[in-house]
């Protein structure tokens, strides 16, 4: 893996989503087209049939969309593909995610211990939808809708790592900062405080906070994410605004895993951690 194949919470190009999925986007397009044409109907009628525009139906067609999951289910019963354009789900959403993303996942689903400092919002594994959904609407240059959509969804699918079998032994800290910033609004930080103290209950979880009023703190150089996987090596990567690095030296590692058992160290412990959030989700 070179130094900056994969990212975590920072801007992805559509670059990065159109290497390797093309080709995926573009097979299911065909297949759409020739059930349709078999069933002898027009994009617009397929579109009425299952509750999609005829516009949608063409970019499906043409490999410019990627179709959901219930586009694929619809379109398979009305034209009686047996299955078969159903079977697509899978590949199809793989293809969704940014190839930055598809690289991360791989990594997380070998890792058997994480490690997560976040300094200026909620580390990507821990957010919840709506609250992903504002950091990518607030992101400059601005982002479309279809966009925003197909990451908040590549984030989201990263997110089974938290509940996955065997358990992955996963640690974050949170500056204090990242709770009280109210990003996306009130109700969108309150749910987002809850799904914290919901995550953190989990046995394989643990959340930290660094309180804003440590005189000495280790994580001043900025966000860091620590990856040991099985039977392999342990990643580093870190990043700043659009720039992004993978570490796999071990010289380097060993600072970042060093920087981060102090960065613990000085945060409150998991208990004290659950109940700070507490405190913060009765003043938002």
């Amino acid at each position: 893996m070179t130094t900056e194949s994969a990212q975590t919470d920072g801007d992805m190009d559509d670059q990065d989503w159109e290497e390797g999925a093309s080709d995926i986007l573009k097979t299911v397009g065909k297949q759409v087209k020739l059930w349709r044409e078999r069933a002898g109907l027009k994009q617009a009628e397929l579109g009425q049939c299952i509750g999609y525009s005829k516009e949608l139906v063409s970019s499906v067609e043409r490999g410019r969309r990627a179709p959901k999951p219930g586009f694929l289910d619809a379109a398979d019963e009305v034209l009686s593909a047996d299955g078969l354009l159903a079977a697509f789900k899978e590949d199809v959403e793989q293809a969704r995610y940014p190839r930055k993303v598809r690289d991360l996942a791989k990594l997380e689903a070998r890792a058997v211990s994480m490690g997560a400092y976040s300094n200026h919002n909620i580390q990507g594994l821990l957010q919840t939808e709506d609250y992903a959904c504002a950091l990518y609407s607030m992101r400059r240059p601005l982002l479309d809708e279809e966009t925003i959509e197909r990451y908040v969804t590549a984030r989201m699918a990263r997110q089974k790592i938290l509940t996955s079998w065997p358990a992955p032994i996963l640690s974050f800290v949170q500056e204090e900062v990242t709770l009280r910033r109210p990003l996306g609004g009130r109700v969108v930080m309150r749910r987002q405080l809850e799904w914290l103290l919901e995550v953190g209950q989990l046995r394989n979880v643990e959340i930290q906070v660094m309180p804003t009023d440590r005189e000495d703190h280790a994580g001043m150089g900025g966000q860091l994410l620590l990856l040991d996987t099985k039977n392999g090596p342990t990643f580093g990567h870190v990043e700043i605004q659009n720039f992004n690095r993978v570490i796999t030296s071990r010289d380097e590692i060993r600072t970042l895993e060093a920087q981060y058992g102090i960065i613990r160290a000085q945060a409150l412990t998991p208990r004290e951690s659950l109940t700070f959030i507490e405190k913060v989700l009765g003043e938002t």
